[in-house]
């Protein structure tokens, strides 16, 4: 049924790109500078990098097509790493018994601490994963973490067994509390998650790009999925790559929503390398 699914709106939003007029389309790409961009190009762009960070809205189904074309588009061209903020690193077993087929897809829904939406939005990269033997790297930090950085800061983390501390970024982790994204949570919270709340944001992105730096192979893209926020204006897991392994070459894409795709406000092609403008009528895979 997933796999139909695909086929059909993979059939309709190629309809829509070629067939429809501009005004119909369901999206547009963009370079930053904000000169429109053909598909090829930006995969051309994407297989010449080591790492892709692919920012999406997670309950569009747009970003999440475009995540399975792109991811297959690039493994024709060269060979891949998957890797997402959606697998904790500590179901990184499970992740691996299910793409080793040791276990089938209900017991990966019971060993592993899958997203609500895994069913419609991220099964088809895992699963295409499996299918072409491509490594699937389980990159973010377990959520109970994130949740005693938020409650007790960074120092916090010093406490917990060496055995814990595997499934995190390596200790001390750095970190710049001037970076606009982190300054712009505190601003959203009105200053009550104080100043662990962006911490906690940064021990995820830490992680991340922890775990994709590890996860590099030479002649080889990372493609990793994320939550637009952890990778736009090249903050967030990107700047943690680039401390951990400054001369990574990394492209990023942008996932948003606008009331006319032919018709972007300036101020969004700074998020990104690309820009994923989709209609704002597209509908939610989720509520």
């Amino acid at each position: 049924m997933k796999n139909k699914w695909i086929a059909v709106l993979s059939c309709w939003l190629l309809a829509g790109v070629f067939s429809f007029g501009q005004h119909d389309a369901a999206f547009q790409l963009y370079d930053k500078k904000g000169k429109k961009v053909a598909y090829q190009k930006m995969i051309k762009v994407f297989a010449e990098s080591d790492v892709v960070l692919f920012g999406e809205l997670h309950d569009n189904p747009i970003a999440h097509w475009m995540q399975l074309k792109v991811t297959q588009s690039i493994h024709e061209q060269r060979g891949i790493v998957l890797g997402a903020e959606m697998f904790e690193t500590d179901n990184q077993v499970q992740l691996n018994q299910y793409l080793a087929g040791e276990i089938d897809q209900k017991g990966f829904d019971t060993l592993a601490r899958l997203w609500s939406n895994y069913a419609t939005d991220y099964a088809p990269l895992v699963e295409y994963a499996k299918q072409e033997e491509i490594r699937f790297i389980a990159c973010n930090v377990p959520r109970k973490y994130a949740s005693i950085v938020y409650k007790n800061g960074f120092e916090a983390l010093n406490e917990l067994p060496d055995d814990e501390k595997n499934w995190l970024a390596p200790l001390p982790i750095p970190y710049d509390a001037n970076l606009s994204q982190y300054q712009a949570m505190l601003e959203m919270m009105g200053g009550h998650g104080g100043e662990n709340f962006p911490k906690a944001q940064a021990i995820k992105d830490a992680t991340m790009a922890h775990r994709i730096v590890s996860g590099l192979i030479e002649n080889t893209t990372f493609i990793h999925f994320n939550g637009s926020f952890h990778s736009n204006y090249y903050q967030g897991i990107y700047w943690y790559i680039k401390q951990y392994r400054p001369e990574t070459r990394i492209k990023t894409i942008n996932t948003i929503l606008v009331e006319d795709i032919n018709s972007v406000d300036k101020s969004e092609f700074a998020t990104a390398d690309f820009i994923l403008a989709v209609d704002h009528e597209m509908t939610s895979t989720y509520k």
